[in-house]
């Protein structure tokens, strides 16, 4: 991983998933592989860990002190970025794993505010920020949970948040998000976190992206970002419409190969029937596509 203080956040990034065994324990076996996966099948060479498709909230702080310390000493040398997640309900446990990633040696660290008690966001996550302030801090904005918009939280926030350098922007109000890109600073990433329109994300001004579906047609997406970048705008728009139909945790499993076991409570497995038929149409998909 590059040091922390020269890099940001930018390009293909994937949300990654959990490995859990058979029973419901976190399997660490599985990251070696599942880096090296990322690298050489689908071109991904940065990842976001212990986030929401990480299924963070399901973990408890030792899990998530060992799936991060894991993640980011696998990916060393290998990975260009390691982010990890480090938000939680209770804001002292989120300075405890802000404190523990910049003592692994992460590339930066990303905070969700509380869903529960609606926060005053930026103090909240200037208080997360001073217990790694080494660290570039990039808010995670996930408005369906919080109820918060995202360009108000960033009014004067690097005065509160020396260390901030940008926002993982997971909604779908164009809007808000544009207001976001007009109020970054250069050394800011601005990225998109909704997979299913990344690419309105990208005409908005978004200068990267965070998503699960990355982690299996991640190759696909950065095709998708070269096309944008060079202006062929049917490429883009043919490989965003071939993206909605692949949004499924299961697929991960079945195209890499990957053992990353069950999800834990509330979430269930998707049935069999509807998963084996994703699969078939991924399959498809891309044969029609080469």
């Amino acid at each position: 991983m590059a040091p922390a203080a020269e890099t940001r956040m930018t390009g293909v990034v994937a949300a990654t998933f959990t490995p859990l065994t058979p029973e419901g324990e976190i399997n660490l076996s599985v990251i070696g592989p599942y880096i090296d996966y990322l690298i050489e099948k689908q071109n991904v060479k940065s990842i976001f860990v212990n986030g929401t498709t990480g299924e963070s909230v399901s973990l408890s702080l030792a899990e998530r002190k060992a799936l991060a310390e894991d993640w980011c000493h696998k990916a060393k040398g290998k990975m260009d970025q390691v982010i990890v997640h480090v938000g939680c309900m209770c804001l002292r446990d989120s300075q405890e794993l802000a404190c523990h990633a910049a003592q692994i040696g992460a590339d930066g660290i990303a905070v969700i505010s509380p869903s529960f008690f609606k926060p005053s966001t930026a103090a909240f996550l200037r208080e997360v920020a001073s217990a790694a302030p080494t660290l570039p801090f990039y808010y995670y904005h996930l408005p369906a949970m919080t109820g918060v918009n995202g360009n108000y939280v960033l009014n004067d926030i690097e005065e509160l948040v020396p260390s901030f350098r940008g926002i993982k922007f997971s909604g779908c109000d164009l809007m808000d998000f544009g207001q976001c890109v007009s109020k970054s600073r250069p050394h800011w990433a601005v990225v998109y976190g909704v997979d299913e329109q990344l690419l309105a994300g990208l005409a908005m001004g978004a200068n990267g992206a965070v998503g699960s579906t990355y982690n299996y047609v991640g190759s696909y997406m950065n095709k998708l970002m070269t096309a944008f970048e060079n202006g062929d705008q049917l490429q883009a728009r043919a490989i965003q419409v071939f993206s909605l139909l692949l949004l499924l945790f299961q697929l991960m499993s079945d195209v890499s190969g990957l053992s990353l076991g069950p999800p834990r409570l509330p979430l269930v497995q998707c049935p069999q029937d509807y998963a084996k038929s994703i699969f078939q149409k991924y399959n498809s998909l891309f044969q029609d596509s080469r």
